[in-house]
């Protein structure tokens, strides 16, 4: 990137395209679970597991509806931090397996004090077209992307 500003910030919204794979994948599930020679109640079970994924799914990854949905990134002289609603901007440190394509940003992190990494979806229609290309941009060219959570 040309500039050596430290300072980045995005938000996005919900993705009607992400619904759209998440929903026709639910519907294959559902048909290869009809297809299937399970018992019957061996099926409920595993349907009712599907419906309590999407559940949880669809309004925090998905739609972003929820409180806890993660809504921004900023990048300023502390490091990398994501936005929801319920918790502010958060310290994470950003992980190298983290993938920025044209039509799709998947963002790989683990929040500040906890080992488990989450990831977040950030598909083209998610973010305006110049914001999506930055943030590609700063997620491939920038300088300590990987770097630990500075202090406070």
């Amino acid at each position: 990137m040309s500039s050596p500003s430290e300072h980045f910030e995005c938000r996005w919204q919900g993705s009607r395209l992400l619904l759209t794979a998440y929903l026709a994948c639910q519907a294959l599930a559902l048909m290869a679970l009809w297809l299937s020679a399970l018992p019957w109640w061996l099926t409920i079970v595993v349907l009712l597991i599907g419906i309590a994924h999407a559940r949880w799914a669809i309004p925090r990854r998905i739609l972003l509806t929820h409180p806890e949905a993660i809504t921004g990134l900023r990048r300023d002289p502390q490091g990398w931090r994501l936005f929801s609603r319920a918790h502010g901007w958060q310290p994470v440190r950003l992980l190298p397996d983290s993938i920025a394509l044209p039509r799709l940003v998947v963002l790989r992190f683990v929040r500040e004090g906890r080992r488990i990494s989450q990831s977040q979806c950030i598909p083209k229609d998610a973010l305006g077209v110049d914001q999506h290309r930055r943030l590609r941009l700063r997620l491939k060219f920038s300088r300590r992307r990987w770097a630990p959570i500075a202090s406070r």
